[in-house]
C-alpha cells in the first residue's frame, strides 16, 4: 500500500496507510514533546498502532530537526557570510545573550576582551561545522560506494584469510625454534597456565593520558542527533525493526540494532561458554590481549604478536569498517546482522557499536540503556539525544531489578576458596598491588560469611545455623557490622572490573580440572585435590534442581566471584537509597545477602539530565502517579516539563462490555481479600459465576486468579464439589503451568481446542484458561478474537504486605514523598498501584485490533471504589458498568455476546 501523506498543524507525517484519528493525535503530541525537550508519558492501548505512531512521529521530528540544522550550517558556511549570521543562534547557545558594548562583564573584563572571546568562539564553531560537514560527506560517499559495489564486503574476508595463513606459519616457526631452547625460566607452570596470571594493574589515575591508539578510535565519527528506542525483549525489538521497514522511513533511516553478546556473538568458542558473564569476560579479555603489557623487554615484540594471533578472529579494524558501513546502509534486524557477521567474518556485537555515532535510530534492550556501566561500555552517548522507552509499564520495577542483586553463602565460600588457592599458587608472580586487592577481597568474603553466621573455612552446606529469619539493614550498618567499613569499595569494585580477576579465577578452576591428574602427589597438589573436592561438594545437589525436564547438559557455571562483583558494586550506592537483607536459612549455603534498591530515580536521573527529551510509552500506563512521583520528581524533573497523553481504543464503543460484578448468583458479596477468598462459599460462588458466563460466551474465556496457590486451591475445591464437571460441559479447562517451558504447549492446545469447537456442533463451545495475575500469560500474550472473548479478573491481586522488601519500600516512600491532602500515605498508594498495574496488564490481553470484541468482567465489589476506577485504562474506565447483583450483569453479557458472536457459535 502506498504511503499516505498526513499534514497536521503544518507538520508532514508520512504514514504507510491512512492513520486513525488517535494516531494523528499521538504523532502530533509526540512531535511537540520532542521539539520542546520535555518528558512525555504516552498511553496507547494494544491494537491502536502505537509502534508505527512512535516511528512516524519521532522520525518526522528528526527529519525536520536535521533539515533545520543543515540550513543553519549552510547559512553560516556560505561564502561572504560571517559567523554572526542568523543561523548562529540555532547552533551556538552561548550567543543567546548579547551585552552592551559600553559595559563590563561581571568579572570586570573590558569590551575588547569580550569581543575577542566571542569572535574566537564563532571561528571555532565555523571550523567545527566544516569538519562535521566533511565527515558527513565522506560517510555518504563511503556508503554509496559500498551500495554500488557489493564485492567490497568480501575484501576483508580474503585479507583476513591471508593474514591467518601467514600468522599460522609464523607460529609454527616459533614453536620449532622454541622446542630446542631448553626449559623456560618459569618451568614450574604447566603449559597454557601463563594466561591465568594477572597482568600488572594500573588504576584509572595511572592510565590517564597513557592509552594507546586503538582501532576503535579510527572508526570514530561525529555523533549525529539520534533516537534511542528500547524495549524489554529481543523479540519486541525485532518486531519494532520490522515496523520501521514497513514505514515510509524504512529505506532512508540509518538504524542500528544493539544486543547482548549472547545474541550477537559469532565466535563459537565464546558462545560455547554458556554463561552470559563468562562470554562477556572472555570477549573483553580477547580484545585486551592486544594491549597487555609484557614484563620482559626482549620478549615483548614476539609475545605481543602472539597475543594478537590468539585474539578473536572476528575482531579486526578493516572488518569493523566494512560491517559498520553495511549496518548503516540499510535497516537490518539482529538475525540479519548475525548472518552478515558470519558472512564477512566480522563481529556483529562490536560492528553494531561502531555504527552508533552515525546512526539516526538505535534499537536496544532495557538493561543496555538503564545501566550506566553498560551504556558506557557500548559507547552510548545520551547528551542532547532522544530516548523512547516502550512497554514501560514496568519501568520502575525494571530499574530496581537491574540494580538489585543477591549472593548466597555457597557462592561466598566458593569464591573465597578459589581465590585463596589462586593466590597460593601464583602469589610470587603477582605484583604488590594485585596482592593487596586480592587480600582485601578475601577479607570481604570472610566477613560476609561471618555475618551470615558461618565460617569461611568450612563447608557451607554442612554448617547449620541456630537462628533463622531475615534481617534488614541500611548499607552503612551492614558494612559496620561486617567490619569492612574501612575498605574503599569503590576502588575494589573498579579493580575487579578492570583486572578481569573473575575470568582468571574461572580459568584457574577449569585448568586444574584437566591438569591435576598428571601432577605429582606433592603437598601442594594434595591441597589442590582437597580444593577440587570442596568445590564439588558445593556444587552437588544443585544441578538436578536447575535442569529443566528433558535437558541433558547444564550450562557451564559462571565464577561465583562474578555474582559477588555485582553485590560489591551495589554496596557503593548512597546509604539512603538502598538496603541489605541478611537472610539466614537452615545452613550457611542456603543463606544469602540481598541488596535492595529503594530509589530507582538515582539511576534514571542521568538519562533524564543528559537527554534532550524522554518518552515513556506503553499500552497500559495507569496509574501514572508512580512515574511522576517515584521516578521523575525524584530525578529533579519539574512538573511543568512532564506531558501526559492517553488515547482511547480504535474499536467501536459497542465492541467492548466492561462489567464490575459486586455479588454472585446466590447474592454472596464478592470480596476476595486474604481473609475471605479461601472460604468455601467464596470459591463456590466464583465457580457458579464462571458456569453462567461459559454458557453464553463463545470461544475462549481467560480467567485470572491472584496466585498459583489460590488457583490450585480453587481447582481442587471445584473438583470436590462437582463445579469442575459442570464447567467442563461447555468449556475444556486448561491451567497455566508454573514451568515456562510448558507455556507454549498449553497455549497451542488451548488454541487448537477453540479452533476445532468453532468448526463443530458439539456441546463444547470453546475453552476456559485459568491463569495467574503477574504470571507467564498475563503479559505479552495475544488472546485476540476467539482466543479471548471474555477476560475475568477474580479479586484484586494485592502484593504480600508482610514481605520485608515491600515494607521497607513503603517506609522509604512515606519518608521521602510528600503526602497529598486527603490521600493515604505514599506507601499505601504504592500497594494499590502495584495491584492495579497487574490488573491492567491482564485486561489488555483481549481486544487486539479494530474489529475485535470482548467482555471484561471484574469480580470484586472493591473495583467500584472511585480511587480504583480512576486507575483503570481510559478505554475501560469510560465504558465500565457497575452491577450490584448478578442478574443484570448476566443479562447484559448474554445480550452482548448474542449480538457479537458469529452465527454458527450462537
Amino acid at each position: 500500500m502506498a504511503a499516505e501523506s498526513q499534514e497536521m498543524s503544518g507538520i508532514h507525517f508520512p504514514f504507510p496507510f491512512p492513520p486513525y484519528s488517535i494516531q494523528k493525535d499521538f504523532m502530533a503530541e509526540l512531535y511537540k514533546v520532542l521539539e520542546a525537550g520535555k518528558i512525555g508519558i504516552f498511553e496507547s492501548p494494544t491494537g491502536t498502532g502505537k509502534s508505527l505512531s512512535l516511528i512516524c512521529g519521532a522520525l518526522s521530528w528528526l527529519r525536520d530537526f536535521e533539515q533545520k540544522k543543515l540550513q543553519a550550517e549552510a547559512r553560516l558556511l556560505a561564502p561572504g557570510s560571517g559567523p554572526t549570521s542568523s543561523g548562529k543562534n540555532s547552533l551556538m547557545s552561548s550567543s543567546s545573550c548579547q551585552e552592551p558594548s559600553d559595559t563590563l562583564r561581571p568579572s570586570g573584563e573590558p569590551d575588547w576582551v569580550t569581543e575577542f572571546v566571542q569572535k574566537k568562539e564563532e571561528r571555532d564553531l565555523v571550523e567545527r561545522l566544516r569538519e562535521e560537514q566533511m565527515r558527513r560527506r565522506k560517510r555518504e560517499e563511503r556508503l554509496q560506494e559500498v551500495y554500488q559495489d557489493g564485492r567490497l564486503r568480501f575484501a576483508a574476508k580474503r585479507m583476513k584469510q591471508e593474514e591467518e595463513e601467514t600468522e599460522t606459519l609464523l607460529r609454527l616457526s616459533r614453536e620449532m625454534l622454541a622446542a630446542g631452547t631448553g626449559p623456560e625460566q618459569l618451568e614450574q607452570l604447566e603449559c597454557g597456565e601463563e594466561h591465568l596470571v594477572l597482568a600488572e594493574y594500573e588504576s584509572d589515575e595511572e592510565r590517564r593520558g597513557s592509552r594507546v591508539d586503538e582501532a576503535e578510535d579510527d572508526l570514530e565519527e561525529e555523533h549525529v542527533t539520534k533516537i534511542y528506542y528500547c524495549s524489554r525483549t529481543h523479540s519486541q525489538l525485532a518486531q519494532f525493526v520490522r515496523e520501521v521497514l514497513k514505514s515510509p522511513f524504512g529505506k532512508e533511516t540509518r538504524l542500528v540494532s544493539l544486543g547482548s553478546r549472547q545474541t550477537l556473538c559469532v565466535n563459537e568458542d565464546v558462545k560455547n561458554l554458556g554463561s552470559v558473564q563468562l562470554m562477556n569476560d572472555r570477549c573483553v579479555d580477547m580484545q585486551r590481549s592486544k594491549h597487555e603489557k609484557n614484563r620482559t623487554g626482549e620478549d615483548k615484540p614476539k609475545r605481543r604478536r602472539q597475543k594478537i594471533q590468539t585474539s578473536c578472529p572476528f575482531y579486526n579494524h578493516e572488518q569493523m569498517e566494512l560491517l559498520r558501513d553495511e549496518v548503516l546502509l540499510e535497516v537490518k534486524d539482529m538475525e540479519q546482522l548475525v548472518a552478515l557477521g558470519k558472512e564477512a567474518r566480522a563481529c556483529p556485537y562490536y560492528g553494531s557499536r561502531f555504527a552508533i555515532p552515525a546512526a539516526q535510530l538505535v534499537v536496544l534492550p532495557y538493561p543496555m540503556l538503564l545501566h550506566a556501566a553498560t551504556r558506557q561500555a557500548a559507547g552510548i552517548r545520551l547528551q542532547g539525544q532522544v530516548v523512547i522507552i516502550d512497554e514501560a509499564h514496568n519501568l520502575i520495577d525494571t530499574i530496581t531489578n537491574i540494580h538489585s542483586t543477591e549472593v548466597n553463602g555457597s557462592q561466598l565460600c566458593q569464591a573465597h576458596s578459589q581465590l585463596l588457592q589462586y593466590m597460593e599458587r601464583y602469589g610470587k608472580r603477582l605484583k604488590a598491588k594485585n596482592l593487596m586487592y586480592i587480600k582485601q577481597i578475601l577479607y570481604l568474603l570472610e566477613k560476609f560469611v561471618t555475618v551470615l553466621g558461618g565460617n569461611v573455612k568450612q563447608n557451607p552446606s554442612t554448617q547449620s545455623l541456630p537462628q533463622t529469619g531475615s534481617e534488614l539493614k541500611s548499607i552503612n550498618d551492614f558494612l559496620f557490622q561486617s567490619q569492612v567499613d574501612n575498605i574503599n569499595l569503590f576502588k575494589v569494585q573498579r579493580y575487579l572490573e578492570k583486572s578481569m580477576l573473575s575470568r582468571k579465577l574461572f580459568g584457574f578452576t577449569e585448568c586444574f580440572g584437566v591438569v591435576l591428574p598428571s601432577l605429582s602427589d606433592s603437598q601442594e597438589n594434595r591441597g589442590l585435590g582437597g580444593f577440587q573436592q570442596f568445590l564439588k561438594s558445593l556444587q552437588s545437589g544443585t544441578t538436578e534442581d536447575s535442569l529443566e525436564e528433558g535437558q541433558a547438559v547444564a550450562l557451564r557455571p559462571a565464577s561465583p566471584l562474578m555474582h559477588i562483583e555485582a553485590f560489591l558494586a551495589a554496596l557503593t550506592t548512597a546509604n539512603q537509597d538502598g538496603r541489605v537483607i541478611v537472610n539466614r536459612q537452615g545452613s550457611v549455603g542456603q543463606s544469602s545477602l540481598k541488596f535492595l534498591l529503594l530509589n530507582p530515580a538515582v539511576h534514571f536521573a542521568q538519562v533524564v539530565k543528559e537527554c534532550r527529551a524522554v518518552v515513556i510509552a506503553g499500552g497500559t500506563m495507569q496509574p501514572v502517579s508512580d512515574f511522576r512521583e517515584q521516578l521523575l520528581a525524584c530525578c529533579g524533573v519539574e512538573a511543568a516539563r512532564v506531558v501526559e497523553f492517553s488515547c482511547g481504543h480504535v474499536i467501536p464503543p459497542d465492541n467492548i462490555l466492561p462489567l464490575i460484578i459486586c455479588s454472585g448468583p446466590s447474592n454472596q458479596q464478592l470480596e476476595f481479600t486474604y481473609q475471605r477468598r479461601e472460604l468455601p462459599q467464596m470459591m463456590e460462588e466464583t465457580g457458579r459465576i464462571l458456569c453462567n458466563l461459559c454458557n453464553v460466551v463463545p470461544g475462549g474465556v481467560v480467567c485470572f486468579l491472584p496466585s498459583y496457590e489460590y488457583l490450585r486451591q480453587v481447582h481442587a475445591h471445584w473438583d470436590k464439589t462437582g463445579l469442575l464437571a459442570r464447567l467442563s460441559v461447555k468449556k475444556k479447562i486448561f491451567q497455566e503451568p508454573k514451568r515456562a517451558s510448558q507455556v507454549e504447549q498449553v497455549l497451542m492446545a488451548y488454541s487448537k481446542c477453540i479452533t476445532s469447537c468453532s468448526h463443530s456442533e458439539g456441546h463444547l463451545t470453546g475453552a476456559l484458561l485459568l491463569s495467574v495475575v503477574g504470571g507467564k500469560m498475563s503479559e505479552g500474550i495475544n488472546f485476540s478474537d476467539d482466543l479471548g472473548r471474555c477476560v475475568v479478573m477474580v479479586g484484586m491481586p494485592y502484593p504480600n504486605i508482610k514481605s520485608p522488601e515491600l515494607q521497607e519500600k513503603m517506609a522509604y516512600l512515606d519518608q521521602t514523598l510528600p503526602r497529598t491532602k486527603g490521600q493515604p500515605p505514599p506507601g499505601t498508594v504504592l500497594i494499590e498501584n502495584l495491584c492495579m498495574k497487574a490488573i491492567n496488564q491482564s485486561i489488555g490481553r483481549a481486544i487486539r485490533h479494530q474489529r475485535d470484541f470482548a467482555s471484561i468482567v471484574l469480580l470484586d465489589h472493591r473495583y467500584a471504589r472511585p480511587s480504583i476506577l480512576a486507575k483503570l485504562p481510559s478505554w475501560i474506565r469510560d465504558r465500565v458498568e457497575v452491577k450490584a447483583t448478578f442478574g443484570p450483569a448476566f443479562a447484559a453479557m448474554r445480550k452482548f455476546h448474542r449480538e457479537k458472536a458469529h452465527p454458527c457459535l450462537v
